[in-house]
């Protein structure tokens, strides 16, 4: 027997009205805050994969000098310093984002001049802060 498409079934059948759409990214109209939130996703999702890569290091560390050399090497070249300089990144955007939430966790920082605000400060803090310990590491 087929339905009719009542109650829980999703369908608009007679006497069913069509459930709301959940919004996508095509809906909405891109802000700071969307995208921080976005960024602070990405980052987070990265820093496991810079754990990893931490974990390979150490061991090629404790597998003797030969073993840490090849490692060494790679982290070297200039594909393996664009690595290392946007793992920088990611760890300054997700250190300045998360106190930004822990403001947030406060209750304050909720209004949008605010929030948008604060937005650009961490995206800024996290393309700027990472030239400076690069320097003082060339130093």
């Amino acid at each position: 027997m087929a339905s009719s498409g009542g109650s829980g079934s999703g369908g608009t059948g007679a006497g069913t009205r069509a459930r709301p759409m959940a919004p996508h990214l095509q809906v909405w109209r891109w802000h700071v805050t969307m995208a921080g939130s976005i960024f602070h996703r990405g980052t987070g999702v990265a820093l496991y994969g810079a754990a990893i890569g931490l974990a390979v290091w150490l061991c090629a560390l404790a597998a003797g000098p030969d073993v840490y050399a090849v490692v060494d090497g790679l982290l070297r070249t200039l594909p393996g310093e664009l690595a290392l300089y946007a793992l920088s990144v990611a760890i300054a955007y997700h250190f300045a984002n998360g106190i930004r939430h822990l403001v947030w966790d406060s209750g304050r920082g909720y209004k949008p001049s605010t929030a948008d605000a604060t937005g650009w400060l961490v995206i800024f803090f996290a393309l700027v802060a990472p030239i400076g310990v690069w320097a003082l590491a060339r130093f």
